[in-house]
């Protein structure tokens, strides 16, 4: 297929260097479970985590990766330095590929934040008027997603390694990384998790959906497999591609991205912030030098750096 350019959960060890206020450990805090969507018999719910009292406090999403594949709202990586500072953070369950494929994952997305808008204030006291959005990985690109999927748009957006392009080689050829070697899962062990029944949490689902997705990644077939686009019909994605979606209207957004990511290259945070600085939406690159997916092998310092850029720069659009 060809690249971006031509047609214009999962956090490791370094989240621990993540800073917090010294009084985050005296904070009480509750999480209360509500379903936003159901289909047929699947309950698609979110988790929303603030502290444990009435007040109206500022509402952020937090979006979970696993390559569409794989995760589950269960935690809120980076978000618990929001729910520290104060903020109600809301973890949502989309449900996955490949049993349900890109244009209904996008639609739990939006639903959930429709549900949210309605509902935040009276079921869990966010303030609903504005939000902030977090993902990380495919959280990230579903965070660049809600900057034009979801209507009104949220107010403002980071992005942990995140992508706004599908169909690139990255993603449509094989993988030469050795992350995403080793021994394939069988057609047929593949073929029973395509037909098995919709899961809004990889935990629910019978089969390996880690294996999964590094033989799609090991085979070049990501795309299809999670889309249900042939890879002839290429324009079928662009509705569904952040990189192509950039407008002048698109929230201010944050992005995070170690320089050797051998998931998701470093080159999809620079396509995305060439496109804002294209269309003028205010935006920041960092860019942890060696980092990994995940950040991991950037230095220490530099990995705290990113991580404290975070808050100063959503309480920014949020006053």
């Amino acid at each position: 297929m060809r690249h971006i350019a031509s047609m214009l959960g999962l956090f490791p060890c370094a989240l621990l260097l993540i800073p917090g206020p010294a009084f985050a450990q005296e904070q009480k805090t509750t999480v209360t479970t509500f379903t936003y969507k159901k289909v047929g018999d699947l309950e698609i719910k979110l988790d929303a985590h603030r502290a444990a009292d009435k007040k109206i406090r500022p509402l952020a999403v937090w979006i979970h990766g696993g390559a569409l594949i794989n995760g589950g709202r269960q935690g809120i990586g980076p978000g618990r330095q929001l729910l520290q500072a104060g903020y109600v953070v809301v973890s949502i369950d989309y449900r996955l590929a490949p049993e349900t494929k890109l244009p209904e994952i996008i639609s739990d997305v939006e639903d959930a934040f429709e549900w949210i808008r309605k509902n935040g204030r009276e079921k869990f006291q966010g303030d609903t008027s504005k939000i902030a959005v977090l993902g990380g990985s495919a959280g990230g690109y579903l965070t660049f997603s809600t900057g034009f999927r979801v209507q009104p748009p949220p107010t403002v957006l980071v992005s942990y390694w995140g992508y706004g392009d599908l169909i690139g080689s990255w993603y449509s050829e094989p993988s030469p990384h050795a992350r995403h070697q080793g021994k394939s899962q069988a057609p047929a062990e593949m073929a029973a998790i395509e037909a098995g029944p919709p899961v809004a949490n990889s935990r629910d689902r019978k089969g390996n959906g880690g294996t999964y997705y590094r033989t799609c990644r090991k085979l070049g077939i990501w795309p299809e497999k999670v889309s249900g686009f042939p890879e002839s019909e290429a324009k079928k994605f662009a509705p569904f591609m952040p990189a192509l979606n950039v407008s002048p209207t698109y929230p201010p957004t944050l992005m995070i991205h170690g320089t050797k990511d051998t998931d998701v290259p470093h080159e999809q945070s620079l396509i995305m912030a060439r496109e804002f600085k294209k269309h003028g939406v205010p935006h920041r690159l960092i860019s942890v030098k060696d980092g990994e997916h995940g950040l991991g092998g950037g230095k220490p310092k530099d990995i705290r750096a990113a991580h404290a850029a975070i808050l100063p720069f959503i309480k920014n659009y949020m006053k």
